[in-house]
């Protein structure tokens, strides 16, 4: 059922550090789409925010990017974004998949920062919408709570909540309804284990195939 629905299909998938090492979401939602019978550009940039994607902007932790079966590219210190319309431009993708949300929920603030974030979501969403490209957004998963980044249960649940009403045009797949609060471990609260990015990455292949927006894409 999945092949019928993603084969052919050509996707790019930006995000931030979920998808900039080899084990991350770039190995198995990458690797998920591309058995499944899809074209896949995945390019991730560590620390990256949602206006980043409108403008060149340096990484703060580096990234990488892969094309199809081929090999992980580490980008190193000198990872920037790419303006998403010069990808759109460029790769001519039936579906983009954005994977973002942690890096802009202000774990360890006392307050939730809704205003920035809806300007920063808004302006991508905007411009992905000016594009006519179907897109999918992919919000945050539960994580654990503590690390250096100061994750909560609570604020992803706040963060996700937020993604969910305000991306539009792109459709939205709440990652929290993968697991249980916690039961997917990390190394540092933030970023999973091996196992944890394998089961993340198999979820969001079948939530895509499932979507409204590849539903739509498939009747054309």
């Amino acid at each position: 059922m999945l092949t019928s629905l993603l084969a052919g299909l050509s996707i790019l998938v930006i995000g931030d550090s979920h998808l900039t090492a080899r084990n991350y979401l770039i190995e198995s939602l990458h690797m998920d789409l591309v058995r499944q019978g899809a074209r896949v550009h995945s390019f991730g940039v560590c620390g990256a925010d949602a206006a980043d994607w409108l403008k060149a902007t340096p990484g703060t932790c580096g990234g990488a990017e892969r094309r199809d079966a081929g090999p992980v590219a580490l980008l190193g210190s000198g990872a920037a974004t790419v303006p998403v319309t010069q990808l759109l431009s460029r790769d001519k993708p039936d579906l983009l998949v954005i994977v973002m949300g942690d890096t802009m929920a202000g774990y360890g603030k006392d307050v939730f920062p809704k205003a920035w974030i809806w300007q920063q979501v808004t302006s991508l969403t905007k411009a992905v919408g000016q594009s006519g490209t179907a897109c999918v957004w992919v919000g945050p998963a539960w994580g654990t709570e503590g690390g250096k980044f100061h994750k909560t249960f609570a604020r992803v649940e706040q963060m996700s909540a937020f993604l969910k009403h305000n991306v539009a045009p792109c459709a939205y797949i709440d990652s929290l309804g993968f697991s249980k609060p916690g039961a997917w471990a990390t190394t540092d609260g933030q970023h999973f284990t091996e196992a944890g990015y394998r089961q993340w990455g198999d979820a969001i292949a079948k939530a895509l195939a499932q979507s409204p927006a590849v539903q739509a894409l498939r009747k054309k």
